[in-house]
């Protein structure tokens, strides 16, 4: 950096209305460190803010915040000079509360009349991998892998491409997850872990999927600084790659998001290590990316974000004791399963 770049150089702290997850500080930070004028951003998760440095000439703070909003708005975060006190809408738990014992409901009693298998013997199944990638490719979680489609779509429509990258990226991502998924499956295929070394990884993803519910109520930001991410640096190696433009570039970026911080998609690889096969544990990666294929599917040729909806803080919610209901049917088999206790269910 030269003497006149640092003269001109400005840092500010902002803070960053809508961030909720690992993934949204490496979406904000992704974003902003595109800008031109734009020399370093560092996001933080536990104060919700942006430290930002660059040449913003004589714009006010005010000015800055407003500019720095527009390519985060788009992903359902603003940025502002004061700190916006969060809403925690209880009142959304009225409607949350009933849909997700409903689901629950309509879940045990297919299990009864053996319609639907979803959780059996303390197992995540595919039913069940296939439910988490909808809640998954839903939830905030996803965003950063939303980003990734926008961003990419944006490279290539300014040629006129629109299909063919959509295509490599969907079907990119499907087969990397399935190949991924396995390899994970193989590796755990090495060591014996017996009844109580996969008793001990199922709680251990309970605890994953328990934590990303009580992250997706959205009123308990404590829990934040709970949940378990992939390193910062394998995320931007990621992220960055959205930004070539080659003809690979979007099969490139479907293999990339098995890679990145999503809450879901790591509950999901530390289950296919319990799987001890290849294909159980692509099987799985691949229900799960097919569960989350429709929302992306949307995303890749919209703006849809049910994050933006006037309803998305009941839907959230409701995901939220969904997640965490998946998670207590999955302990409750598992504590089964070593004896611990008697069935509950009898799945």
């Amino acid at each position: 950096m030269t003497t006149k770049e640092l003269k001109q150089s400005q840092k500010y702290t902002f803070h960053v209305h809508g961030m909720h997850c690992n993934a949204c500080v490496l979406m904000t930070e992704s974003e902003l460190g595109d800008l031109p004028n734009i020399t370093q951003v560092k996001s933080s998760l536990k104060n919700h803010s942006v430290e930002v440095t660059g040449d913003f000439g004589n714009k006010t703070p005010g000015q800055i915040a407003e500019e720095l909003t527009i390519p985060l708005k788009p992903h359902g975060y603003t940025v502002s000079i004061e700190r916006q006190v969060k809403e925690k809408n209880w009142s959304d738990f009225k409607i949350a509360i009933p849909i997700a014992l409903g689901f629950a409901f309509i879940f045990v009693l297919l299990q009864k009349l053996g319609i639907v298998n979803l959780v059996g013997g303390g197992n995540v199944t595919y039913g069940t991998a296939f439910v988490i990638g909808i809640i998954a490719s839903l939830s905030t979680c996803m965003a950063v892998v939303g980003g990734l489609v926008l961003s990419m779509s944006a490279t290539f429509a300014k040629e006129g491409d629109k299909i063919r990258p959509q295509l490599m990226f969907h079907g990119g991502r499907i087969v990397a997850l399935f190949i991924l998924g396995g390899i994970i499956g193989a590796i755990g295929s090495a060591f014996t872990l017996g009844t109580t070394g996969t008793f001990v990884l199922g709680l251990i993803i309970a605890i994953v999927m328990i934590i990303l519910g009580i992250n997706l109520l959205d009123v308990f930001p404590w829990a934040k600084k709970l949940q378990p991410s992939m390193p910062k640096f394998i995320g931007k190696r990621a992220h960055g790659i959205s930004n070539l433009n080659h003809t690979l570039t979007p099969l490139l970026v479907g293999i990339a998001t098995f890679f990145l911080p999503c809450g879901f998609t790591q509950s999901m690889q530390l289950y296919t290590l319990t799987t001890g096969s290849f294909l159980k544990g692509g099987l799985t990666m691949l229900s799960f990316a097919l569960g989350t294929l429709p929302v992306l599917a949307i995303i890749s040729f919209s703006s849809f974000s049910i994050q933006n909806s006037r309803k998305s803080g009941i839907f959230f919610k409701s995901a939220g004791l969904i997640v965490i209901l998946f998670a207590l049917f999955n302990l409750i088999n598992a504590l089964v399963v070593i004896g611990v206790i008697p069935p509950v269910f009898n799945f």
